[in-house]
């Protein structure tokens, strides 16, 4: 018995079809017939059953199929550690990426970049994507690591995280606004948004939710007029006059840049946090828990930049603070 034998066994119950089997495998039909025969005629019994038009299993079939894929499993895993010791890591991970993500002051682009010059048998599947649905993905294993938005102070269950952006929420208007009355003013409460459309991150994102549970806090129905998913496209429709832009703080380089005036959101003084996320237990591969390192090393505090980032473990902020992005 050989492991390609097991491995073209599991792949044509998987696809429940020959040709089908033999094209994921990149292999010719007839080899991964021959092979599967030939593992039959050593177990002394037919794992398969050829007579419909979906090739299924038989009773051993189906008995012998848990241990192909733990030997399948144990091979890998076997490969796994013998390349951690010798420096050489192979496999896939997969990164979720709050939008705006790769764009941000940290550069998520060139870490991956680095890692994939230092490991290149690595295969990098990165994808943007709201928050919750991410935070869903991790802790059903689809994802390795995420960078994403928190909705609440509490950290996730199920889950450890660096917290690598911590900022007010504020609402960004264009010269003249009324909300910039009086002069000089540096704030505004939430109730002063209630009659004015808005310009929001969408639902699933951790700004969203902290937005919308601090309006339902305050009793207040808010009117989102505009939905983006990119920051960027948020600051611009205010720089038109479309609404009130609520975001995590820009820099006051970016909003200068487009004469754009932010005021700080008080009662409640929410908070926009992004932090990079990964399973309790950890990522499963060596690539993935590598990458995660290289992603904590790079994400330090940015001092220079006068906003709160941490690479330590979340922990409750003051009280009456809503927060997320």
């Amino acid at each position: 018995m050989e492991l390609r034998q097991l491995q073209y066994f599991v792949a044509v119950v998987e696809e429940a079809n020959f040709t089908r089997a033999a094209a994921r495998l990149r292999l010719a039909q007839p080899g991964v017939s021959a092979q599967i025969r030939q593992l039959e005629r050593e177990l002394r019994h037919r794992l398969l059953d050829r007579s419909g038009r979906s090739v299924t299993l038989t009773e051993v079939g189906a008995a012998v199929l848990p241990y192909a894929r733990a030997a399948l499993a144990a091979a890998e895993g076997a490969r796994r550690t013998a390349d951690e010791f010798t420096g050489l890591l192979r496999g896939q991970v997969t990164l979720g990426l709050v939008s705006g993500a790769a764009v941000h002051e940290f550069d998520v682009v060139s870490v991956l970049a680095d890692f994939h010059d230092a490991h290149p048998q690595v295969e990098i599947s990165v994808t943007e994507d709201a928050s919750d649905r991410m935070l869903a993905a991790l802790r059903a294993g689809e994802l390795d690591i995420a960078l994403l938005g928190l909705s609440s102070e509490e950290p996730p269950a199920d889950v450890s995280l660096d917290l690598v952006i911590d900022e007010p929420l504020v609402a960004v208007v264009a010269p003249g606004d009324r909300l910039l009355e009086p002069e000089g003013r540096t704030s505004v409460p939430l109730a002063e948004l209630a009659d004015r459309p808005l310009i929001s991150l969408p639902r699933g994102t951790g700004v969203r939710s902290v937005l919308d549970r601090a309006f339902a806090e305050a009793g207040i129905r808010p009117r989102i007029a505009f939905e983006a998913a990119a920051p960027a496209v948020l600051t611009r429709l205010a720089v038109r006059g479309m609404g009130v832009a609520v975001l995590p703080a820009p820099s006051e380089e970016a909003l200068a840049a487009l004469g754009l005036r932010m005021l700080a959101l008080t009662d409640p003084c929410s908070r926009g946090r992004i932090a990079l996320t990964w399973r309790t237990d950890g990522p499963a591969s060596p690539a993935a828990r590598v990458l995660l390192d290289r992603l904590r090393a790079e994400l330090k505090p940015v001092a220079a930049t006068g906003r709160t980032r941490s690479a330590r473990r979340t922990s409750p902020g003051p009280p009456r603070s809503n927060t997320a992005t």
